[in-house]
C-alpha cells in the first residue's frame, strides 16, 4: 500500500521566494532569497545570510526543484570553490527576478527615495529655501522625458543635421550656445537623467538627479551649503601656500590664473568659505566657522590634512543649510 510519494533527491520544493539568476558558462543558476531580503543584503543592512537564502543551495531550476548538479559548478566557478562561495557570487552579481506588482512597488520606494534625498540638498539660489519634494518630482519628470526624447531624436536621425536643426529646445541648457555645433556638443557632455532604477542605490542615483538638475535648471537650484568649522594653530596661518580657485561652476576645485597666486594658510582655508560667519582667536589657536559649497568640502579637507600637520581640523556643523518655509 503506498505511503505517499517519494520526491526525487535532487529536487526541493520552495515557494513565496525572490529568485536571484546569475547564468555563466553557458547555464543558468539560481538561489532562493527571502522576499525583500536580497535589496537590505546588497545594501548592508541585512549581514546575515541565513536571513536572506531560504537553502543554502544552487539551483537550475528553482520553480521546478531542480538543483545543480557538482560538475556544473565545477565547470562554471571553479572545482576548489565552495558551495557558499558560490551563493556569494551569485547574491552580489546575479539578476534579482520580481513579479510585475514587487517591480512597481520597488521603483516607487526609490523613487520616493531619490525625490527626498534631492529635496533635502537643493534650494533655490535666492532664497535658499528647500522645494517640496512634489515639485523635485515633477522637475526630474521633465529631465527624464527630455532624455527620451533626445535618444528618439538622435536614434533614427543619426549624426545628420536634421536633429540639430530642430535643436530640441526644450532641451537646451540655458546657457547654451547657438553656434554650429557648440551649443550641441555642450548639451551632450551635461549630465542627463532618466529615471529611477533598482539595480542602484537611493543615495548614488539622488546624486546622479542633483548634477542633473543643477546642469539643466529646469528650475533655479544649487547645492545647499555646508556649515563648518575650521580650526588651526595660529603659528602656521601665516605660511604661505598657493591660492587656488574655490570652486568652478560645478562646485569642484579648480586650477586657474589664480592657481599661481601666493597666499598664506589663513588666505586659502578662507578662500573655500562662501559667507564667513564668525572667526577668531583663542588659546594660541585661530577659528572660523562659516558656509561652504559641498562641492568645496573635499579640497578644503585635503588642504588642512596636508598643510596643517596636524595642527587643523574641519567639523561639520551642518551637513545642508536650508531655510524652510513656515
Amino acid at each position: 500500500m503506498p505511503v505517499g510519494i517519494i520526491q526525487p533527491s535532487n529536487q526541493i520544493k520552495l515557494t513565496n521566494i525572490s529568485l536571484v539568476r546569475l547564468k555563466k558558462s553557458k547555464k543558468r543558476f539560481e538561489i532562493a532569497c527571502y522576499k525583500n531580503k536580497v535589496l537590505e543584503y546588497r545594501s548592508g543592512l541585512e549581514p546575515d545570510l541565513d536571513e536572506v537564502l531560504q537553502v543554502h543551495s544552487v539551483f537550475l531550476n528553482v520553480s521546478k526543484g531542480q538543483l545543480a548538479p557538482a560538475s556544473d559548478l565545477a565547470k562554471a566557478f571553479g572545482k576548489d570553490t565552495s558551495v557558499d562561495e558560490i551563493i556569494l557570487e551569485i547574491l552580489k552579481k546575479g539578476e534579482l527576478q520580481v513579479g510585475d506588482k514587487e517591480r512597481k512597488e520597488s521603483l516607487e520606494r526609490v523613487q520616493r527615495e531619490v525625490v527626498d534625498i534631492v529635496a533635502g540638498k537643493l534650494v533655490d539660489p535666492k532664497s535658499k529655501r528647500v522645494y517640496t519634494p512634489g515639485m523635485i518630482e515633477k522637475a526630474l519628470d521633465q529631465l527624464s522625458q527630455r532624455a527620451a526624447q533626445a535618444r528618439q531624436e538622435d536614434g533614427p536621425a543619426g549624426s545628420g543635421s536634421g536633429a540639430g536643426a530642430k535643436g530640441s529646445g526644450t532641451a537646451t541648457p540655458k546657457d547654451g550656445g547657438e553656434g554650429e555645433g557648440g551649443g550641441q556638443q555642450k548639451k551632450e557632455h551635461l549630465p542627463t537623467w532618466t529615471g529611477v532604477v533598482t539595480t542602484k542605490s537611493a543615495k548614488s542615483q539622488a546624486l546622479e538627479a542633483m548634477k542633473a538638475l543643477i546642469a539643466w535648471q529646469v528650475i533655479p537650484v544649487t547645492r545647499a551649503r555646508m556649515r563648518l568649522r575650521v580650526a588651526c594653530h595660529v603659528s602656521i596661518l601665516k605660511q604661505a601656500v598657493k591660492v587656488v580657485v574655490k570652486k568652478g561652476e560645478d562646485g569642484e576645485e579648480g586650477e586657474g590664473e589664480s592657481g599661481k597666486a601666493k597666499g598664506t594658510v589663513k588666505d586659502r582655508i578662507l578662500s573655500y568659505v562662501e559667507e564667513v560667519e564668525s572667526q577668531g582667536e583663542n588659546g594660541g589657536e585661530w577659528e572660523v566657522i562659516g558656509f561652504v559649497e559641498p562641492g568645496a568640502f573635499k579640497g578644503l579637507s585635503d588642504f588642512i590634512g596636508g598643510e596643517t600637520r596636524g595642527k587643523g581640523r574641519v567639523e561639520v556643523l551642518d551637513m545642508a543649510v536650508v531655510h524652510e518655509d513656515d
